[in-house]
């Protein structure tokens, strides 16, 4: 560029620069993005709500899982996210462990964890597993299906990544407290879907997983015999009473009451376009969940 042009440019920048300190107008604002992280249950009715506002309010939004619901309680608690996803209650370690951030939890809906298993165990007739056949498998004490009325073949558990949402329910389930649940030696899986293609390619298979991904064709969720004998499954009558043991309400998280471009993001999600989006993709809404 001839330096008489970079002059007049240099000279038209300082003139904005000293209209805008002046008031005469407001400097465009930087693209700002709003950043969301956290759990791949809560994520794709999330991710589908942005695409739309992405779309109709040419808004800047950035969806990412990494690190599950962990990644978005630390996301939000170290400032790295305006929104985190959550498929789990924040807990005491949680908030101790972030003491400078306000964190609000905002109800978004619910669904809830199965066990699920490999089509060759569901075959082999393996319909719904006792608290206490769980807990003997996840304490190694069952190695074997046909320990509980199916298939001899060893059980393969990919065990959810300690910490996850899933994984905290699972425990929860067992053991009351997520404190309490032993060190196991299992091969770990992360994200839902990483989860859902181990479990689909693996004979003798078992893994926890959010229900709603449980496709009934290449992996099945389990129902939970309760002591009565009887069985209970993971559907949304029993996730809305609360009868299904693993039924899970799910969250977005904000530093403080969220406000500007989350604000707008949250009220998206709990408008009625956003609560079927929730439905849409197998989760509770609200009104589902109402008494």
């Amino acid at each position: 560029m001839h330096s008489w042009a970079c002059m007049q440019l240099t000279s038209l920048g300082a003139l904005c620069l000293c209209l805008a300190w002046a008031g005469f107008f407001e400097p465009p604002a930087l693209a700002a993005t709003l950043k969301i992280n956290g759990s791949t249950t809560v994520h794709p009715p999330v991710a589908e709500a942005a695409e739309i506002l992405r779309s109709e309010r040419r808004m800047n939004i950035q969806v990412d899982t990494q690190g599950g619901s962990p990644g978005g309680i630390s996301a939000v608690g170290d400032g790295r996210a305006h929104i985190g996803m959550s498929s789990k209650p924040l807990s005491d370690t949680d908030r101790a462990k972030y003491p400078r951030a306000r964190f609000k939890s905002i109800h978004v809906g619910a669904d809830a964890v199965a066990l699920i298993v490999s089509k060759d165990v569901w075959d082999g007739g393996v319909r719904a597993l006792s608290s206490a056949q769980a807990r003997d498998i996840y304490e190694g004490r069952v190695r074997n299906w046909k320990e509980v009325g199916g298939p001899d073949r060893r059980i393969v558990f990919f065990n959810k990544e300690p910490g996850r949402g899933t994984w905290e329910v699972f425990v929860h389930w067992l053991y009351g407290d997520a404190k309490k649940a032993p060190r196991v030696s299992f091969p770990e899986v992360g994200g839902n879907e990483e989860a859902r293609l181990k479990v689909a390619s693996t004979r003798g298979a078992l893994s926890q997983l959010s229900a709603t991904w449980a496709d009934g064709r290449s992996v099945f969720a389990l129902g939970i015999q309760r002591d009565d004998g009887n069985v209970v499954w993971p559907k949304a009558e029993n996730i809305a009473t609360g009868e299904y043991p693993m039924s899970r309400p799910l969250f977005l998280l904000t530093d403080g009451d969220p406000a500007g471009e989350a604000r707008e993001f949250v009220e998206f999600v709990l408008s009625p376009r956003g609560q079927a989006l929730v439905r849409r993709h197998g989760y509770l809404s609200l009104d589902q969940l109402k008494p």
